[in-house]
């Protein structure tokens, strides 16, 4: 009996051992599928394909223009081609780009990529994004060279640049904010880049802080951003629950539509939670309330 109950009970131990080991494979494909969808919601949330797609082009390959006062930007191919992607970039190289605006083989990056506000993000959103992007399908296309006037054509002076518009570093939640209130100002100010849009732009290309969300004449496509904040001049009879309306279906409170860039943003937060929306209303609803800035009023 004894001899025969042996290899009985190696053989319940490797069928033991083998499912426990299924069930961890199964287990590990189902975090990595969690994070894969974590990484497409923060790639909505950053409005990734609004500024690296290109109409008529496969989705994220690159080629869409950027322009600016010191020229046209043309976003770079972020699809996981090993050759004009970023396929062959590591998890930490990835997290670095955003952190400090600074590609893989040491180059700076221009602000038009806007780590300026990138690099608020989380270690653990950017490594859910990455996940995300390393999943969307490769697409070989090469990058366009930006064309711009020839004093900012040099990256060197990126570095004395980022000294003084660059704080470097993830977000903290402010301990006088409640948690609705952090979770919106991480998306306004870091994931949603907002400021990028709303807030102008002194000489250098910098966001002029002291006019934070206050309108800009100089935004996409030669628009004129407006004044998001409380001000009489900017949303003072907009509630919070009327921005998060206003960001699932594009409608204002006057019946009216959104269109032009600010339609592609929608189309985007749109796909956020209600939750993540009525966060961003409610952050937006707390903004000091600031004049509109020069030239952002016609």
């Amino acid at each position: 009996m004894t001899t025969t109950s042996r290899p009985t009970k190696h053989l319940c131990g490797a069928w033991a051992g083998l499912a426990a080991g299924l069930l961890l494979l199964g287990s590990a494909a189902a975090a990595q599928d969690d994070l894969v969808a974590q990484g497409a919601y923060l790639a909505n949330a950053g409005g990734c394909g609004s500024c690296h797609s290109e109409a008529g082009q496969p989705e994220l390959s690159g080629g869409a223009g950027l322009e600016s006062p010191f020229g046209t930007f043309y976003a770079p191919n972020i699809t996981p081609d090993p050759d004009t992607g970023i396929g062959g970039w590591s998890e930490a190289q990835f997290i670095r780009a955003f952190r400090k605006g600074v590609s893989p083989d040491g180059a700076h990056y221009y602000p038009a990529f806007p780590y300026t506000a990138y690099t608020g993000m989380t270690d653990a959103d950017l490594k859910a994004l990455k996940a995300y992007l390393d999943t969307v399908p490769a697409v070989k296309r090469e990058n366009r060279d930006h064309e711009l006037v020839w004093y900012a054509r040099f990256r060197l002076p990126l570095m004395v640049w980022k000294r003084r518009y660059l704080e470097e570093g993830p977000f903290q939640p402010d301990p006088e904010l409640n948690d609705q209130l952090n979770r919106g100002k991480y998306l306004v100010r870091h994931l949603g880049h907002c400021a990028e849009c709303h807030t102008p732009r002194d000489g250098l290309g910098g966001l002029d802080q002291t006019q934070d969300f206050a309108g800009n004449p100089d935004g996409p496509e030669d628009d004129i951003v407006p004044n998001i904040t409380p001000h009489e001049d900017g949303l003072p009879d907009w509630s919070a629950d009327d921005i998060a309306f206003y960001l699932e279906i594009g409608m204002e409170p006057d019946g009216d539509f959104v269109s032009g860039s600010m339609g592609e943003v929608v189309e985007n937060t749109a796909k956020l939670t209600g939750e993540d929306r009525e966060a961003i209303g409610a952050y937006i609803k707390s903004l000091p309330p600031l004049p509109t800035a020069a030239g952002a009023d016609h």
